[in-house]
């Protein structure tokens, strides 16, 4: 990890939080802290209870205790859209591309929902160049400006987790939560992926967190790495600390091991 990265405070503090079904504890005090700046990898077990933490985090599940603060400002009263206005978006927010635009039109519907109300009549046109022109940098940035005037329902799959990325960021993000971006795809789509991603880092400097299967992306692409088991976080650290941790090794490598994951860590 770089000094940059070393030297700043948590961006992201997730504070013991809870969140119970019945007499299943879903999350179990976890708690972990995200750098700006940096790729932050959640991994775990399937039934380790990543989804239920990455509903808390976005908003779209209320924990019974436990904080969300994002640069010292307690998030966990917000809802989804409180939290996408305070700079913390969810791909997995975006439910879904619009297939019978164009994937330019998509991008530019994401970019004017930002807008906090309609151009006047003497701005509309300038407005307008300014929002084709951002919608232009995006598809750039996300590797589909050569597919900007194709409806968005053709392109292939790894093209429409791009797309959805694109949407993602047209709201601004100062922390992006990804939710298995690489899900689904084959190997030329997740290499695809994790370069966006890492482009995403190094020549925008946002902040990903990443939840994702695809262990050689995760130890490719992370800074840090927690590991959530039974809904508690039993680890966080660089990928190498990770590899290494005995607790994290037992939640892997038992019964039910993946070669996948053996040959990562």
């Amino acid at each position: 990890m770089s000094a940059a990265l070393q030297n700043t405070g948590p961006m992201l503090q997730v504070e013991r939080l809870c969140k119970r079904f019945g007499a299943l504890a879903a999350t179990d005090e976890a708690s972990f802290a995200l750098h700006r700046g940096e790729i932050h990898a959640l991994i775990g077990p399937n039934g380790a209870g990543k989804t239920t933490l990455i509903h808390q985090l976005s908003g779209a599940l209320r924990p019974d205790s436990g904080r969300v603060l994002l640069d010292g400002q307690d998030l966990t009263p917000l809802g989804m859209a409180g939290r996408v206005a305070a700079g913390l978006v969810r791909s997995f927010q975006i439910t879904s591309i619009f297939k019978r635009l164009s994937v330019r039109d998509n991008i530019a519907l994401g970019l004017q929902a930002r807008r906090p109300g309609l151009p006047n009549l003497w701005r509309r046109a300038s407005a307008e160049r300014a929002l084709q022109e951002q919608a232009a940098a995006l598809l750039e940035l996300c590797g589909l400006a050569a597919r900007a005037d194709e409806l968005a329902g053709s392109l292939a799959h790894g093209e429409q987790r791009q797309l959805e990325v694109g949407l993602a960021l047209a709201a601004q993000p100062r922390l992006l939560l990804l939710d298995e971006p690489m899900a689904g795809m084959g190997p030329d789509e997740s290499e695809r992926m994790v370069l966006l991603l890492q482009r995403l880092r190094a020549e925008q400097g946002l902040t990903l967190l990443l939840v994702e299967h695809d262990m050689d992306a995760v130890f490719r692409l992370a800074d840090r790495i927690s590991t959530l088991v039974f809904g508690r976080i039993i680890a966080s650290g660089t990928p190498q600390e990770i590899r290494e941790h005995p607790e994290v090794r037992r939640a892997y490598l038992g019964d039910e091991a993946s070669d996948e994951m053996e040959a990562a860590l």
